[in-house]
């Protein structure tokens, strides 16, 4: 009997690490399919050559000089800074998605969810308004005042729901809907009275990843590595967590200790990810909870899974905007609603019907 259960544990990881596997090498497809969609006309073949001049010891095997210079800088420069630097957002927002969704023991919980956003948009509205546009150790202000924006809001939340060394998940909850409803209401406010940065402020708030480059990958890259090795380490916590504070500390899991962890990784995550990309919805609420349906509620399966489905679903997401009404570009965003949306309120009804 034992040794049933011990083979049929083995299988089933087994089964993930090939569907793993499989993930893997279709975002490495896609990251090359996407890098040869857009204005310029490059190949498939050439794309592959241009990617593999840059790889280490391969790359004395390629030769590019049939191909023209100008595509070699639009793969290099543009297009594959924006598609990484779209995979590391979309992981991001969705390995942190699912820390808050384990944390707060709810499905329906996004990243946003601490005001995060709504901090980064004031920041971003207030850098805007004030011409802005200079550099600040090699980044746009803007940028540089989003995040600040960000990791304000999580203080004011985190100083708000404190209650000595122990944090109230309701009061968290509710002290970032209510800081978020207060700062969309002064961002209101202000673009009331700078009509003639409206249009700015509005397309940022909506996300857009058209000021991709290297300097932005290097940046967000650690961020988004760290907080998901820190997040895949909690795992195990966070699976005990989910039957309760009370039973997760009498099986010895330190759960203010978890929570207080959990909170400050995920906060700079996607700070970071919401400073060089605007307000993206729905990656870190709709890709964690699609994952685990498919695949369950195990955090040790569900992290890494949702990574590469957030990294998926924000590449797609981004080459259609940038591709569906060229030279213009759809903001990311709207993208991202457009297809998470209509997905939420399908699993909205069918959980009404079971309840049924």
């Amino acid at each position: 009997m034992k040794r049933g259960i011990f083979m049929a544990f083995i299988n089933k990881k087994k089964h993930y690490k090939a569907l793993f596997l499989i993930c893997l090498v279709m975002l490495f497809f896609l990251i090359i399919l996407s890098s040869t969609l857009g204005v310029a006309d490059i190949s498939i073949k050439q794309a592959v050559y241009i990617l593999l001049s840059k790889v280490p010891v391969v790359r004395n095997f390629i030769n590019l000089e049939s191909i023209k210079p100008n595509h070699i800088i639009i793969i290099h420069n543009i297009r594959l800074p924006r598609i990484l630097l779209s995979s590391l957002v979309g992981m991001g927002l969705s390995v942190s998605g699912v820390a808050f969704q384990g944390m707060f023991k709810n499905p329906m919980a996004d990243p946003y969810i601490l005001g995060v956003s709504s901090g980064a948009a004031l920041g971003a509205t207030i850098a805007i308004i004030l011409n802005f546009q200079s550099l600040f150790m090699g980044f746009n202000l803007v940028t540089t005042m989003a995040f600040i924006g960000a990791i304000s809001s999580v203080f004011i939340v985190y100083s708000i729901a404190r209650t000595g060394n122990k944090i109230s998940t309701v009061t968290l909850l509710l002290a970032g809907v209510t800081l978020s409803f207060l700062i969309s209401s002064i961002i209101s406010i202000i673009m009331i009275f700078n009509r003639q940065q409206v249009d700015k402020i509005v397309f940022w708030i909506m996300g857009s990843l058209s000021s991709a480059s290297w300097k932005y990958v290097g940046t967000i890259l650690p961020f988004v590595i760290l907080g998901y090795f820190v997040i895949y380490l909690f795992s195990k916590d966070l699976n005990v967590m989910l039957t309760g504070d009370d039973s997760a500390r009498s099986l010895g899991i330190e759960v203010e200790k978890t929570k207080k962890i959990i909170l400050f990784t995920t906060s700079l995550v996607v700070a970071a990810s919401v400073s060089v990309s605007g307000v993206i919805g729905f990656v870190g609420l709709i890709i964690p909870h699609a994952i685990r349906i498919l695949i369950g509620p195990d955090h040790r399966v569900l992290v890494p899974f949702s990574a590469l489905g957030g990294a998926i679903f924000m590449i797609i997401s981004d080459t259609l905007s940038r591709t569906l009404i060229p030279p213009n570009e759809i903001p990311v965003g709207a993208i991202t609603s457009l297809f998470g949306a209509p997905y939420f309120i399908y699993l909205l009804i069918k959980s009404k019907k079971q309840v049924k």
